[in-house]
């Protein structure tokens, strides 16, 4: 009996392991440092896997965090106008060249180091853009798709540049992605 406990036990570790995955994001800028985060695989499985193929193929490298407000949130992901040294006039517009996703929602609150999709209007228009919370946001439960939550690094997080006026666009020298990579 005590032999199928430590079987079942052991092979339970090795499925939920099999199921965790993640980012780790090198931060460049004023913060400066390493951020991981859980990716929520069972909850936003559409969600995920999209990031993780963008990460896995190098999209993410050098993205700004071209939206930061102050006790709020840190938006980043826009692949196609939000790119380090080039012209970040429409950064937070663009997407990936993969398509939209349907929204993927669920009972997760929105609390501080919770990463959300970010989306248009539209709430199956999320593609590759996301935010990590400062702080809680309860106003956004039920309406964002939740993909994840930062494990290591939030003072990373709460060092990123913040940017202007009420919609915290970062007008001058952005914090950036380095480098993203898709961990297991």
């Amino acid at each position: 009996m005590r032999r199928l406990m430590v079987v079942s036990l052991a092979a339970s570790l090795v499925a939920g392991g099999a199921l965790a995955s993640g980012l780790e994001i090198e931060v460049a800028g004023e913060a400066n440092g390493a951020v991981v985060i859980e990716l929520f695989d069972d909850v936003a499985p559409a969600h995920v896997e999209q990031i993780r193929t963008l990460a896995a193929e190098g999209a993410y490298d050098g993205v700004v965090f071209h939206r930061v407000i102050d006790g709020f949130m840190a938006q980043t992901g826009d692949v196609q106008y939000g790119r380090a040294g080039e012209d970040l006039g429409r950064a937070g517009t663009g997407k990936s060249d993969r398509p939209n996703i349907k929204a993927e929602f669920s009972d997760i609150p929105f609390e501080r180091g919770v990463v959300g999709m970010a989306r248009a209007q539209d709430v199956n228009s999320a593609n590759s853009q996301f935010f990590i919370m400062f702080d809680d946001g309860p106003f956004l439960n039920g309406q964002y798709t939740v993909v994840g939550r930062v494990t290591e690094g939030m003072d990373v997080i709460d060092a990123i540049k913040r940017g202007d006026g009420s919609n915290g666009e970062v007008s001058e020298d952005p914090d950036r992605m380095e480098r993203v990579t898709a961990i297991d």
